[in-house]
C-alpha cells in the first residue's frame, strides 16, 4: 500500500497522504507548550520541519554544523511570522562524537525543558571515509551520533514529561532504502572495511540502524514506564541535496521515480505529524510514511538485530 499511497497521494487512515504537507498535518495544533531539537535543520527538511514547528508556536533547537546557513533558516523563520518566533541554534556535527557532547551540554546549560527530539541529519552515497572517532562516515553520520545525542538527552526528556505530564516523542529519520542494506543488515565485525564498501548498501544499513534504534528504544522506555515514545518515518523520495554524492545515480532514480518524489513542504510532514499530532498520543515503536504507519522490512523488525546494535553502539560511543 506504501508506494501505491506515494505515487497517487490516496490518504491513508491518518486522513493525510503523500501530498500533504507539513503545514496541513499540522494545521489547528497548538505546540506553544513544547520545545524541540531538530539536528541537521539548516536545510531540506529539517529546515522546513523547523518553520513549520515554529509557526506552530514551538520553541526550535536548530542543531545545525553550518551555522551561516542556520542563521538564514532563523532569519527567515522570524521574518516569516506575525507572531515573534522562538528559534535558537546550537552547533552539532553528528558525524563527531565529541561535537555530539559539546551539543547537549550547551542545551542542557540553557536549562529548558525538552519534549521533542528530531533525529533529521544525515548524509547519503557518500565515497568511503571514517569520522574523526574512526568509524564508517554514513553510519556514524546517519545513526551513531543521533544515538548518543538521543542518550545524553533522555533523562531531561523522561523528567520534562514527568513533570509536565505531557509525552515526550522521539522521531528518527530513516528511509525505505532500510530495505536495501548489506545482507547481513548490519555489518558489526567489518563496519569499517574499505575492500567491502557499497556507498549504496551502507546508506541502507545506516537507514536500517534508524528503525532499529527506534524500535530498541521504544521497547526500553515502555519497560520502563517512561512518558515518552520512539518511532522511525521515511519522509519520501524528496528533491534536496542530500544526493550529490551520486549525481548520476540520483538522476537515474529521479527519472524512473518520477512520480514519488515530493517537494520539501511534502517532504517534512511524516516528520512533523509524528512529532505533534495528538492521533499519535502513546504510539511508540512504529514506523511511519506519508504520515501513516507502514510495516518495515522483516529486519527491521528483528527484536534481536536491535538489541545487538544497541549493545554495538554503546561500545563505540562509550570505548572502554
Amino acid at each position: 500500500m506504501g508506494y501505491f499511497r506515494e505515487a497517487t497521494g490516496i490518504k491513508g487512515p491518518s486522513g493525510f497522504g503523500s501530498a500533504a504537507t507539513a503545514e496541513e498535518v499540522t494545521r489547528g495544533i497548538d505546540a506553544s507548550h513544547l520545545t524541540v531539537i531538530i539536528t541537521g535543520a539548516s536545510s531540506g527538511i529539517g529546515a522546513e520541519t523547523a518553520r513549520v514547528l515554529a509557526f506552530r508556536g514551538a520553541h526550535v533547537i536548530i542543531g545545525a554544523r553550518n551555522l551561516e546557513a542556520a542563521n538564514k533558516v532563523k532569519e527567515k523563520i522570524v521574518q516569516g511570522q506575525i507572531s515573534p518566533a522562538r528559534v535558537d541554534i546550537i552547533q552539532i556535527d553528528v558525524s563527531s562524537l565529541r561535537s555530539v557532547r559539546a551539543f547537549a551540554d550547551k542545551f542542557l546549560a540553557m536549562d529548558l525543558p525538552l519534549n521533542v527530539l528530531i533525529n533529521n541529519a544525515g548524509i547519503m552515497y557518500c565515497p568511503f571515509q571514517l569520522s574523526e572517532d574512526g568509524v564508517e562516515m554514513q553510519f556514524a553520520t546517519n545513526h551513531l551520533g543521533h544515538f548518543l545525542l538521543t542518550n545524553l538527552l533522555l533523562e531531561k526528556m523522561k523528567t520534562t514529561a514527568a513533570k509536565t505530564g505531557i509525552e515526550g516523542r522521539i522521531v528518527n529519520v530513516s528511509s525505505i532504502a532500510h530495505i536495501g542494506p548489506y545482507s547481513e543488515g548490519i555489518k558489526f565485525d567489518k563496519l569499517n572495511d574499505k575492500k567491502s564498501y557499497n556507498d549504496k548498501l551502507a546508506y541502507g544499513q545506516s537507514k536500517l540502524a534508524n528503525i532499529l534504534h527506534s524500535n530498541e528504544l521504544a521497547r526500553r522506555l515502555k519497560a520502563e514506564g517512561a512518558n515518552v515514545t520512539a518511532n522511525s518515518v521515511h519522509p519520501g523520495l524528496v528533491r534536496t541535496n542530500l544526493g550529490k554524492h551520486s549525481p548520476v545515480f540520483m538522476t537515474v532514480l529521479r527519472t524512473v521515480t518520477c512520480v514519488l518524489w515530493k517537494n520539501i513542504p511534502q517532504g517534512a510532514a511524516t516528520s512533523c505529524y509524528v512529532a505533534v499530532h495528538p492521533n499519535l498520543k502513546g504510539v511508540s515503536g512504529k514506523y511511519f510514511a506519508d504520515s501513516n504507519e507502514e510495516k518495515p522490512s522483516d529486519m527491521a523488525r528483528n527484536a534481536e538485530l536491535a538489541k545487538k546494535l544497541w549493545d554495538f553502539s554503546e561500545q563505540l560511543v562509550n570505548p572502554k
